[in-house]
């Protein structure tokens, strides 16, 4: 079977594309402090690193060392303290033509700070001080060149640059600054800086009081007083990072927790990095890091740790040990309860899952995870099953009643590609996070072939488990028996940018997975780049597009017809699931633009908010309070498949940030705007060739772009759906290619 192309001439380029780094799909913007540093300013600016860790602990941005030659000891003890250091040679000849002594011309060596092209905004900070406050305002920072002022008093009463931070944003990270800068150097135009240097005073010449001022800047000190405070040795130092109650950052906490978990063997230190390293996916560095250190019976809390991580690896029966012991302490009783309750549901058991489920209901009535496990375990329906020689397997994360409604509707979608039954007497259901064993083995091998898919099924840390490294909880082995055909549809490689699989593991799952597939199809040729970088050359023409069957449901569900009237409403979704990794810095800034958006909106249409899942809803509490912008919310994770379809049909615009808040809306044929934080959204825009439906959650002008495009498809809204239907029919030709090859695999005859 040969691989469906793209439709449309730029097929090939694509093809032949490495990929890309999900920061330039998503806008994210990448932020990085910068300082110079000499020998002979090495130790304050390991003041300055420790200062700035233990004055705002949840912040790890890249840090540009600009120097001119510092000794390989001297970058060694930098690298020690900062885990994302940048080490950038300056090249001291450059300022040879400058107006100044060779003395004065070191100090213009800050200026390099403008010929950094790969960080949308620069931070300097000074060696000579420190940091003794919250940064955050700075890192919220977008606009302009920001520096410390001084009242006006300068030639022509114009503002004068201080010592102190500057923020750089791109506009002036560039060749045309930098000329100004040299040419101004060599003119010997230096400015009226305070005390500041040739340098500063170079740039306040060149600026001419056009920036940004930072008022106050308490947080930043340079008096020795100051500076003492945080002359530490590393046993200090990683104690009382430590010690802090505040949010860390995970990259912080690794690299000073770890060596003084190592040291003292200090119980609560060792569960703050075992726990950050689970909340990155590192599961086994945490049941590592916590194998090393006794944990007395009584302690509860790293007991439940320690069998969080051990499940993760699939090590149930270690885990369970642990999670007993964590079940003794009311505090962590419930959240123990839930996860014993996961482990044996994982392993088929809904009897003792339920009940797990109930003892930790007792201790926590609150609890969302117990609450879950119950519910998926009580008064679970029966359905009459068809002849297993008529069935297929369908390998999919099948979503409980009240969860993601994107996700509760892909499992029926998948089905409807290969015919219009999709009951339990066509189809016999594994849900992927179930441990695929002897029984499943056995009841896949009597069906027809095996369906995996669809949705994000590839990535790591939804479902955590040691046999696959992704969502299906299969070994190697199981895997190898299967003798059925496999068929891999539509499914996603869902990574978000700062996110890794457990590679070793996922890579030879993978490799073996696309061996043993009949078909192998992903939903996005985002997807395809990204898992063909992880095989062989060999199995690359195996890896084929697949679009979502959300994208076709007006060409899927029998008998669909399109509204014949829409109600003027337009819907708003934002996804709130690892928001760091969505928003970095910019979450008050992504808030203030959808208010000016929906304002501009308000007069046009009725705006709602639609949410996938429950915490969808923020953006309504959020704009409520910070706005006074009261939006009705649809809560479409209680609607059945049917009302979800019908919703997104009858409405005349979704602005969705979920995957799946443009690709079902899409496929009833709405017109849509992807509020992009996550790369599988600009690959669906990209393959449908309709990149301008897309937005950054980081752009600047995010509200003005949002409503210029809204506007342009409500004043023209018979154009739009036309084009949603267009761009749809070259995904339908796909799937009814792939689905005359899915019926050679399968020996039917072709649909």
């Amino acid at each position: 079977m040969t691989a469906v192309p793209l439709p449309g001439d730029r097929a090939a380029a694509r093809e032949a594309a490495s990929p890309a780094p999900a920061n330039a799909l998503t806008g994210k913007r990448r932020i990085a402090f910068a300082a110079f540093v000499d020998d002979d300013r090495v130790p304050g600016f390991l003041a300055l690193l420790r200062s700035l860790a233990l004055s705002n602990p949840d912040v790890c941005e890249d840090f540009v060392v600009l120097h001119d030659g510092l000794s390989a000891g001297a970058l060694a003890r930098i690298g020690e303290l900062h885990p994302r250091v940048e080490p950038r040679p300056v090249a001291t000849e450059r300022y040879a033509a400058y107006a100044l002594d060779a003395s004065s011309r070191r100090d213009c060596f800050l200026l390099d700070v403008f010929r950094i092209r790969e960080y949308d905004t620069v931070i300097t900070l000074d060696p000579d001080t420190v940091v003794l406050g919250d940064l955050g305002a700075l890192l919220r920072l977008r606009d302009g060149l920001a520096a410390c002022g001084l009242p006006s008093g300068g030639p022509g009463g114009r503002r004068r640059i201080a010592p102190g931070p500057l923020v750089v944003q791109r506009e002036y990270l560039t060749d045309a600054f930098c000329a100004r800068l040299d040419a101004a150097g060599r003119d010997g135009a230096y400015g009226h800086g305070a005390g500041s240097g040739p340098g500063l005073g170079l740039l306040d010449a060149v600026l001419d009081g056009d920036f940004v001022p930072l008022d106050g800047m308490a947080e930043y000190s340079g008096t020795e007083q100051d500076r003492e405070k945080f002359d530490l040795p590393d046993a200090e130092f990683h104690a009382a990072y430590m010690a802090l109650s505040s949010a860390a950052h995970h990259d912080l906490i690794v690299r000073y927790g770890t060596p003084h978990v190592l040291r003292t063997e200090d119980l609560e230190s060792a569960r703050k990095v075992a726990t950050a390293h689970i909340v990155a996916g590192e599961y086994q560095e945490a049941a590592d890091l916590l194998g090393r250190i006794h944990i007395p019976v009584n302690e509860a809390w790293p007991h439940e740790v320690f069998g969080h991580a051990l499940m993760s690896l699939s090590r149930y029966d270690e885990a369970r040990a642990q999670l007993l012991m964590a079940t003794a302490a009311p505090k962590r009783a419930a959240t123990a309860f839930g996860r014993l309750a996961q482990i044996a549901w994982i392993h088929g058991d809904d009897g003792a899952a339920r009940e797990y489920a109930l003892a930790g209901l007792s201790t926590d009535p609150t609890h969302q995870a117990a609450r879950e496990m119950r519910r998926r375990t009580t008064g679970l329906p029966t359905s009459r099953q068809g002849p297993a020689e008529d069935q297929l397997a369908h390998v999919a994360f099948y979503m409980p009643q009240q969860g993601n409604a994107g996700d509760k509707l892909l499992p029926e979608s998948v089905r409807l590609t290969f015919g219009a039954d999709t009951g339990s007497r066509r189809w016999h259901s594994v849900h992927a996070h179930r441990l695929f064993d002897e029984a499943a083995l056995e009841a896949v091998n009597a069906r027809r072939g095996l369906v995996i898919g669809g949705g994000g099924l590839f990535i790591p840390d939804t479902a955590p488990n040691g046999n696959s490294g992704w969502q299906w909880n299969v070994s190697d082995a199981m895997l190898n028996r299967i003798d059925v055909p496999i068929m891999v549809y539509a499914v996603g490689f869902n990574a978000f940018d700062g996110q890794s699989y457990r590679r070793r593991r996922f890579e030879a799952g993978l490799r073996l997975l696309v061996e043993r597939a009949a078909f192998f199809g992903l939903r996005n040729h985002g997807s395809i780049e990204k898992v063909r970088a992880l095989l062989p050359a060999s199995l690359h023409d195996k890896v084929r597009f697949q679009p979502c069957p959300t994208t076709v449901t007006r060409q899927l569900v029998d008998g669909w017809t399109d509204p014949e009237h829409r109600e003027n409403t337009v819907m708003i979704n934002a996804a709130y699931d690892r928001a760091g990794l969505r928003f970095g810095h910019d979450y008050g800034h992504f808030l203030g633009e959808m208010a000016k958006a929906v304002r501009a909106l308000d007069s046009h249409a009725e705006v709602q908010c639609v949410a996938h899942s429950l915490d969808d809803e923020r953006i309504a509490f959020d704009l409520r309070r910070e706005y006074g912008i009261s939006l009705p919310v649809i809560p479409m994770y209680d609607f059945g498949n049917d009302a979800i379809r019908d919703t997104y049909a009858r409405t005349k615009l979704v602005i969705g940030m979920r995957g799946h808040a443009g690709m079902i809306p899409f496929g009833c044929g709405t017109p849509v705007i992807s509020l992009i934080s996550h790369p599988k959204m600009a690959y669906f825009l990209s393959d449908i060739e309709r990149p301008e439906w897309g937005v950054s959650v980081h752009d600047k002008n995010l509200g003005a772009l949002l409503t210029e495009r809204a506007l342009g498809v409500l004043n023209d809204h018979d154009a739009a759906v036309a084009d949603v239907h267009g761009r749809q029919r070259e995904l339908w030709k796909v799937t009814r290619a792939n689905a005359a090859d899915l019926a050679a695999v399968l020996g039917t005859p072709a649909g």
